[in-house]
């Protein structure tokens, strides 16, 4: 048995809101009308609807529905790139786009990234001023492959007003938008206010199938729309996904400040572990960075037994540095499900040298 079977093999688990299956969707349709007309290439009540349902959330003057995130943020920063007519857009180092999806900004719109930071903290605002001339900046909040950590509201209003004034267009990739609420104290539409353009995820802290909220200027949102049947981004019907975003995001939109109670009182328990420690120290979401001092084969093998022991899942996956080894938390409605018993009982067969 492996780290990722012997985490399957759980009952309970410290991350999200239980195991994806197809229950997932079966919930999500329990009391639809069969009835219920579907979207039809992205036209209809259902879509509809729903994407007039975010724009007021979000304060934005409209939004569209999108199957995925990468399709989402591509097009919106075409969009920026030809408005302005500049190729050049900036974001992280750690940026989803830069990392996770094959250059396909350089290869479909033959755009240039401008790198702007490290990749081992936030970019600061100090070097957003010292940007050269681009169409479009792009902020992540929060920063996922640094912890989740975030930028003091107080430095997002000064990047925003510096974008302003010199003509950059500020693009707001908020995966995880509705985690951040509780830290920053302020509303959706308050932090998207920021920002000339947004997108949200609806599988990510929401737990739905899959989907995602471009949002923005009515003449940006027209645009998309024409990239989007471009991209092949009108399904037939995307109420598989559109029905699931909406029963999620309603069931947990209230959650996030209970999921960032919950993470910052794990953190510190595995804090007062020897060995063990996370990113950041003090979570400022629901998500965190959980740190291993040691070697993959032997933390791996640890990790293993604790999960065999405790029927409480960690992890399934571990990634090697130098002598420790790194998994991400984010905390959800699965951690409801766990008594406070076995958690002590968690805790205390961590708490033994590997």
């Amino acid at each position: 048995m492996d780290l990722r079977t012997s985490y399957q093999q759980t009952s309970h688990q410290l991350s999200g809101h239980g195991r994806r299956n197809v229950g997932v969707l079966q919930q999500a349709f329990a009391d639809v009308d069969p009835n219920q007309a579907s979207d039809h290439y992205g036209t209809g009540e259902a879509i509809e609807r729903f994407e007039q349902k975010l724009a007021q959330e979000l304060g934005t003057e409209d939004a569209i529905f999108f199957p995925s995130g990468t399709m989402a943020q591509q097009i919106a920063l075409r969009i920026w790139a030809d408005e302005t007519e500049n190729r050049r857009v900036a974001y992280h180092p750690l940026c989803h786009l830069e990392i996770h999806e094959q250059d396909g900004l350089k290869e479909l719109h033959h755009l240039e990234p401008i790198l702007i930071g490290e990749s081992d903290r936030l970019m600061m605002f100090e070097e957003v001023q010292a940007l050269p001339d681009v169409a479009c900046l792009l902020i992540e909040l929060p920063q996922r492959e640094l912890g989740g950590y975030l930028p003091t509201f107080t430095e997002l209003e000064a990047i925003s007003r510096h974008c302003r004034e010199r003509g950059i267009r500020l693009h707001l990739d908020g995966a995880r938008l509705f985690e951040t609420l509780p830290y920053y104290e302020k509303t959706a539409e308050e932090v998207c206010a920021l920002f000339d353009s947004v997108y949200v995820s609806f599988y990510k802290g929401i737990g739905g199938i899959a989907g995602a909220i471009l949002a923005g200027p009515k003449s940006f949102c027209t645009e998309a729309r024409v990239w989007k049947r471009r991209y092949g981004g009108d399904l037939i019907g995307l109420y598989p996904y559109i029905i699931p975003a909406d029963y999620y995001y309603e069931l947990r939109k209230d959650r996030m400040g209970t999921y960032y109670e919950q993470a910052k009182a794990f953190a510190r328990r595995f804090n007062a572990l020897d060995g063990v420690w996370t990113t950041p120290d003090v979570p400022v979401t629901n998500m965190f960075h959980l740190h291993f001092e040691g070697e993959y084969e032997a933390v791996a093998a640890w990790i293993q037994s604790v999960h065999i022991e405790t029927g409480v899942g960690i992890t399934g996956y571990l990634v090697p540095h130098d002598g420790y080894c790194s998994t991400e938390i984010s905390v959800g409605d699965a951690v409801g499900e766990i008594h406070e018993a076995q958690l002590v009982r968690l805790f205390e067969s961590l708490d033994r040298e590997i």
